[in-house]
């Protein structure tokens, strides 16, 4: 197959998902937190080495922590004390670097939570959690955390990127649900998600991997959606 089939093939594949996403709810965070201690919202990666320096900072990735700040606030104001920041600190020699130039090492300003989250008055209540792959729940605290907290069953997720970290997030907080026949709802407002972009010239110049922002955000979000995320056009 070459591209050009394979273009036209999945234009209306392609529309269909525009248009899906372009119809999608906004929700009121009144109406899907039953009470604020069963509710929690989890972001990832809204860190320093994604959006202000660093061989993967992107604006696009800048760009969404406005929105986050105010689901955070809106959200606290409700009562809501459970919001955890997953955050990349790797090890010097981490293996993801065979995949990802390096970001994001310990002891560094990359790892650090960006300054808006961290001028917020309730940050020092967030809890952080580090991960040392683009995984959130292998090898982490956090599944430690969520076992603690059977009575958290409302997930928001937030952050970056749409097509790694964030969708790693948001399939294994579903699918820890779904092996253990947990009634919960992951939620993603996709006005506080983004991933990042990197052309073939870019990619070829850097020695680096391609990557279609716009592509790979698109089909990352109606993948969670099939598989069980519920995907809104925002929370508020």
């Amino acid at each position: 197959m070459n591209v050009d089939t394979l273009i036209n093939n999945s234009k209306p594949f392609l529309e269909y998902v525009l248009s899906w996403e372009a119809e999608l709810p906004e929700l009121l965070l009144k109406d899907i937190i039953e009470y604020p201690s069963s509710a929690a919202i989890v972001s990832v990666d809204v860190i320093n080495g994604f959006c202000y320096e660093g061989a993967l900072a992107s604006p696009r990735v800048h760009a969404i922590i406005n929105p986050i700040v105010d689901l955070f606030k809106q959200a606290h104001a409700t009562g809501v004390d459970n919001i955890i920041l997953m955050q990349d600190s790797h090890d010097a020699d981490a293996m993801e670097f065979g995949a990802y130039p390096p970001h994001c090492v310990r002891g560094t300003a990359e790892v650090e939570s960006v300054p808006e989250f961290q001028e917020l008055d309730f940050y020092s209540d967030m809890v952080v959690i580090q991960k040392n792959s683009i995984s959130s729940t292998v090898d982490t605290e956090f599944i430690k955390w969520l076992d603690n907290r059977p009575e958290v069953t409302t997930f928001i997720v937030v952050g970056d990127c749409t097509d790694l970290c964030t969708y790693q997030l948001a399939m294994g907080i579903h699918l820890r649900g779904t092996a253990r026949n947990i009634r919960q709802r992951v939620i993603l407002p996709a006005d506080c998600v983004a991933t990042y972009d990197m052309s073939v010239a870019a990619a070829k110049e850097f020695g680096a991997v391609p990557h279609d922002g716009d592509l790979l955000h698109h089909i990352f979000l109606y993948s969670m959606m099939l598989n069980g995320v519920e995907v809104v056009k925002t929370l508020k």
